[in-house]
């Protein structure tokens, strides 16, 4: 055998033991008449002496030829530490080493293979393999699966069954853009990638599957960011015979389950909050409540001077920054030129101090007196000591603006604590959202949602009042898991499709497999999917989800590893047909 024993394992209680270890030379000291290893592997770490006084002479110079990253196999006996090394788990005893054996000799590393490494990110991107090898990406990797165990224990014992569906499928035009796989034996016809299992997990539900899982890769053909990959996770879920009641229950009981085991931490049930309401408070459908800062509407006491910028506006909304009032005013002006990036798009922002005496001094005394600003102060729940910010403009616009800026500011002051946890069930969303470019409504989760049954008939007079069935689970200011009740009924699935723009024959194209299958006893049923690498993430301490995932791609979308996506030979080109497609 290879060994005996992990090199995380070994303690004082395993003094005088004969064992064999096998991993990674993490360093090693030469002290001339001593040679210490630092021995690494998975587990852990142990400290291995070579001593000329205990030691064969042979075995003493492979020592000394030992690089970084050899891969080693040794055999001696465990020995009471000198210097003990409080700070690791192993520290208190090392190997006496009698026989080594070089099981692979190795290059020297690009970058350090060490928790705080001198590699940049696309150097260890490119040698991702190497960077596992540290203990922030080893330990997230581990912590995933801790993760998904739990995910598969917990849905198991409440009787979910785990189905795999297709990775080959068919395009479909609501949504993200697809991933297409051309078909070698169907030429000039295409698969998709699938974006979600969501048309087989309701099959499985026609089936009477009753409840499904699957922890399943997803693919998006979209722009990245620190939390989106083109490929990614889900924990796919669906239940039958339900309301949308059972499924917060269930899942709410599965966040508060990982809470518990990995965190200890009790929470008590999940605040909820309507979609209009996260909006006018957050300014956004996400938000993270572990702090304050709540927009306060300003309308009413701001737009009754001769101040045109907020008279002119739609929405008039600030926050009150605490303990802020003593900004200087470059700090100030360094925020008003955060807001004006062309990220965020505000033309400017009005400011205001509460100072500790009570008073206040503002970017706008000329047009407000102190108990106007005295009222701005109430409006937004300003304290002595606060520093209101306020924005103004279109209202949908200007609080994406504000939230924004929330969210920065939540990080500079250091309100969003990694290790703090906030859950929050948002709920009621519109059904359908405007798309101006196209002109039409889209789907703002997707076709199957059901609409709440009082709001139907507003259908074709008001569609963008009709609040659909469906339901975001927030964690920190992060939607973790989004889901709703499906439509179950033909006609209702029908009058959807008319009101997305689909006519009665596209419909049937697309997904006419799913509405056959509705007239064949399809029960009521609804479900949620969490994303697994960013709930991971979160549940870790991070927002970026790159380090839990093993094999990332970079911010254009390539793993830079394998070098991949590459351009493929002609005649696998004409093989599929593409070369008589493109031509």
């Amino acid at each position: 055998m290879y060994r005996s024993h992990s090199c995380g394992e070994l303690r004082i209680a395993d003094t005088n033991k004969d064992v064999i270890l096998a991993g990674w030379v993490q360093k090693s000291r030469d002290k001339g008449f001593m040679v210490w290893v630092d021995l690494r592997d998975r587990y852990g770490i142990t400290q291995l002496i070579f001593d000329e006084s205990r030691t064969d002479a042979a075995v003493m110079q492979q020592a000394r030829a030992l690089g970084r990253e050899f891969v080693i196999q040794v055999s001696g006996t465990v020995i009471e530490r000198e210097s003990k090394n409080n700070n690791m788990p192993t520290g208190d005893i090392e190997v006496l080493v009698k026989e080594l054996k070089v099981l692979n000799s190795s290059e020297v590393p690009p970058f350090t293979i060490e928790d705080d490494t001198d590699g940049g990110e696309d150097i260890r991107m490119k040698y991702r393999y190497l960077d596992i090898r540290r203990n922030p990406v080893k330990n997230s990797l581990l912590f995933r699966h801790k993760v998904t165990q739990e995910v598969r224990n917990y849905l198991s014992n409440l009787d979910f069954c785990e189905v795999e569906t297709p990775y080959l499928i068919k395009s479909t035009p609501e949504g993200a853009r697809d991933f297409i796989v051309p078909s070698r034996m169907n030429p000039g016809q295409f698969y998709a990638l699938p974006q979600s299992p969501q048309t087989f997990k309701q099959l499985l539900m026609v089936a009477g599957m009753d409840r499904y899982f699957q922890i399943v890769k997803c693919f998006r053909d979209e722009d990245l960011r620190a939390d989106r990959q083109p490929e990614f996770t889900q924990i796919d879920c669906e239940m039958s015979f339900i309301e949308q009641e059972d499924i917060l229950d269930v899942f709410e009981g599965l966040t508060r389950h990982l809470l518990k085991t990995i965190h200890q931490l009790e929470v008590e049930k999940f605040p909820r909050m309507t979609f209009d309401e996260a909006m006018r408070r957050y300014g956004n459908d996400k938000p993270d409540i572990r702090f304050g800062m709540e927009f306060g509407e300003l309308n009413a006491v701001a737009q009754h001077k001769d101040f045109g910028v907020f008279n002119s506006a739609e929405l008039v909304v600030g926050i009150a920054v605490p303990q802020a009032a003593g900004y200087t005013r470059k700090q100030i002006d360094e925020l008003i030129d955060w807001v004006k990036r062309p990220q965020i798009g505000a033309s400017g922002m009005v400011y205001c101090k509460c100072e500790p005496d009570g008073t206040f001094k503002s970017s706008v005394d000329k047009f407000y007196d102190q108990e106007d600003l005295a009222n701005w102060a109430k409006a937004t729940g300003a304290q002595p000591g606060n520093l209101i910010l306020i924005l103004s403009g279109p209202a949908y616009k200007t609080r994406t603006q504000l939230s924004a800026l929330r969210m920065e500011l939540g990080n500079r002051l250091g309100l969003r604590k990694p290790h703090e946890f906030a859950p929050l069930w948002v709920i009621d969303f519109p059904l359908l959202e405007w798309d101006e470019d196209a002109a039409r409504y889209h789907a703002m989760h997707h076709p199957f949602t059901s609409p709440k049954q009082e709001d139907i008939h507003l259908l074709d007079s008001e569609p963008g009042k009709v609040r659909a069935n469906a339901y975001d689970l927030v964690l920190n200011g992060n939607e973790i898991g989004g889901g709703s009740i499906r439509i179950h009924d033909k006609e209702t699935q029908a009058l959807m499709f008319k009101h997305l723009g689909f006519t009665a024959e596209e419909a049937q194209e697309q997904f006419g497999f799913l509405m056959n299958a509705f007239q064949y006893g399809a029960p009521p049923h609804g479900g949620l999917a969490f994303g697994l690498d960013r709930l991971t993430a979160i549940l870790g301490g991070q927002e970026t989800i790159r380090d839990y995932i093993a094999f990332p791609k970079n911010n254009s979308g390539r793993d830079v590893m394998i070098d991949a996506p590459s351009a493929i030979a002609k005649s696998q080109l004409d093989e599929l047909s593409i070369g008589v497609q493109l031509s």
